[in-house]
């Protein structure tokens, strides 16, 4: 049993953090957590005593490892080189984050993520891969997601195109909870492989279950030691004592946001790669609802102390001796920020901090009154978004929609709204590149700058599955800007894999997913900008700052 080394000033808070933690441990929290006493959350059990199988996964997947590296053994010896993970949110986060911080020094396949709909993305990623090497992770729990199955259509079909279409189905494998849609869909098309997950997992606390641990196992990650490394903070988050880091960590988060320091602003050293984008999804999807809200901050661009609100709190996950943002935080909290560090002696160690975060999370939802593991207002959007689909089949076009082009002015206009405590979020229906990044990041940095509020980006419809329940569930404190384009070269979803017959496109349907979530924003009288974008994209980005 370890614990992970945690660093903490709180200032004017910290009275009011150590009370939250005696009360914590005074009502057996720990205990009942582990216990699995759904009471601690909510009095009705729905989407709880369902949903902790979290807290045992590490274990449980012991058993599964030489399971795993016999089945990355057997696609490298059949010649597979590339894997391509087909999700959405929970099922595409931690691969992602495995492949960007193990892939290049694993002997293991190259894994990259598709959680999108955006149509030049998926058809440049197909002109590229070879299909011979190309296997396809399809991964989902409830096995219905509309983004996975989609590309799973598409990318059947191109290996279909290049083999014997009895054979095709030999490049993918699925990972989907018992009796889904998915496990029914991979025994009719003859999948490699069916990795069915414990179902009393959600999503977005799965990452040390096969929903994680498969595509880590298949680049080469050592998946024992890091479950060794979940393993040893484990017990130490079953202390009922101020010291255990899970209780502390949720203790800091619950007590700062009712305190209105409810921006959490990620600063993560670089040799962690996304960890923020992880935490993001964890911490928003499961805090977001009932008009309260804890908001992850990733990826802004560093600011002196005075660029922040009195509405901030800062976590630096720091990898190593990596110091970039040591010094920086005496300074924060000289000026009256809240800061937390957490220390990572070395990759691995995500395995202990998925935990500790996710055990965090649990205690912070306790505190704030809230249930952790259900997303009441993701449906929205997705209901929206359907329709328009089914319109779209029904008639040939979708709705029609007023979005003007980039106007910095209206833009202009629109942030003179901002008040002390909000907050902009930049949803970005556009392909994802380096340099849209760039731009992108340069635009936080101006409404920041004019504002003085936290920002926020999120690619559409990725951000659907990680921020959207927020967005819509919190205290209505956001103001929303709306970027979408059209793709490039369409791409035709197939209707039925094996068969070429198309009644709608990958364009087509993330249009739908803009036009849904507008709506569902609007619906929940949110604050909403949109724009559309032709021509040069990151061009008219720059143009809007």
């Amino acid at each position: 049993m370890t614990t992970t080394p945690f660093y903490e000033q709180f200032g004017d808070h910290q009275a009011a953090v150590a009370a939250a933690l005696q009360s914590l441990i005074k009502n057996n929290i720990i205990p009942r957590i582990w216990g699995q006493d759904h009471t601690v959350w909510h009095p009705d059990p729905t989407e709880i005593s369902n949903r902790l199988g979290w807290l045992t996964s590490a274990a449980a997947m012991r058993d599964n490892i030489p399971q795993m590296k016999e089945f990355a053994q057997s696609l490298r010896a059949d010649g597979y080189t590339h894997a391509v993970l087909l999700g959405m949110g929970g099922s595409s986060l931690a691969p992602e984050l495995f492949s960007r911080v193990f892939s290049l020094d694993h002997d293991g396949l190259s894994l990259e993520i598709l959680d999108t709909t955006d149509a030049d993305t998926i058809r440049i990623m197909a002109e590229r891969l070879d299909p011979a090497r190309t296997c396809f992770i399809v991964s989902t729990k409830s096995g219905s997601t509309v983004e996975t199955l989609s590309a799973f259509r598409l990318f059947y079909n191109w290996v279909a195109a290049n083999q014997p279409d009895t054979e095709a189905g030999r490049a993918f494998m699925a990972i989907t909870d018992p009796g889904s849609g998915l496990e029914n869909l991979a025994h009719a098309y003859n999948f490699r492989a069916i990795f069915l997950n414990d179902p009393n997992i959600g999503g977005r606390y799965s990452v040390l279950s096969y929903f994680g641990l498969l595509p880590a196992a298949l680049i080469g990650v050592d998946v024992s030691l890091l479950l060794d490394r979940a393993e040893a903070i484990i017990g130490a988050n079953r202390l009922a004592a101020a010291h255990n880091p899970g209780l502390r960590l949720g203790a800091a988060l619950a007590v700062l946001a009712q305190a209105g320091r409810d921006k959490l602003t990620l600063l993560v050293s670089p040799g962690l790669a996304n960890l923020g984008d992880w935490v993001e999804q964890l911490v928003a999807e499961s805090t977001g609802k009932n008009g309260q809200g804890i908001l992850p901050v990733v990826g802004e661009m560093v600011g002196s102390p005075a660029a922040y609100g009195s509405d901030r709190a800062f976590v630096y996950l720091q990898l190593g001796s990596d110091n970039r943002y040591g010094e920086m935080l005496p300074a924060l909290a000289q000026a009256g920020h809240p800061t937390i560090t957490l220390h990572l002696n070395d990759r691995y160690d995500l395995g202990g901090h998925f935990f500790l975060w996710e055990m965090a999370t649990a205690v912070a939802g306790h505190l704030l009154g809230i249930h952790p593991f259900d997303q009441p207002d993701v449906e929205s959007a997705k209901l929206q978004a359907r329709k328009l689909v089914q319109v779209y089949q029904e008639t040939g076009q979708l709705p029609e929609a007023v979005m003007p082009p980039p106007d910095a002015a209206a833009l202009q206009t629109f942030l003179a709204q901002a008040q002390p405590g909000d907050y902009v979020a930049l949803h970005a229906y556009l392909p994802p590149s380096l340099e849209m990044d760039a731009a992108l990041e340069l635009l936080r940095l101006h409404i920041r700058t004019q504002t003085g509020c936290a920002t926020t980006v999120g690619y559409g419809p990725r951000f659907l599955h990680s921020t959207g329940q927020l967005h819509k569930g919190d205290r209505g404190n956001g103001l929303f800007i709306q970027l979408v384009s059209a793709a490039a070269q369409d791409v035709p979803i197939p209707d039925v894999a094996g068969r070429s017959a198309s009644s709608i496109t990958f364009g087509v349907l993330k249009v739908a997913q803009a036009l849904g979530d507008a709506a569902a924003l609007q619906a929940a009288n949110r604050r909403l900008i949109r724009f559309y974008l032709t021509d040069d994209l990151v061009e008219q980005i720059r143009h809007l700052t």
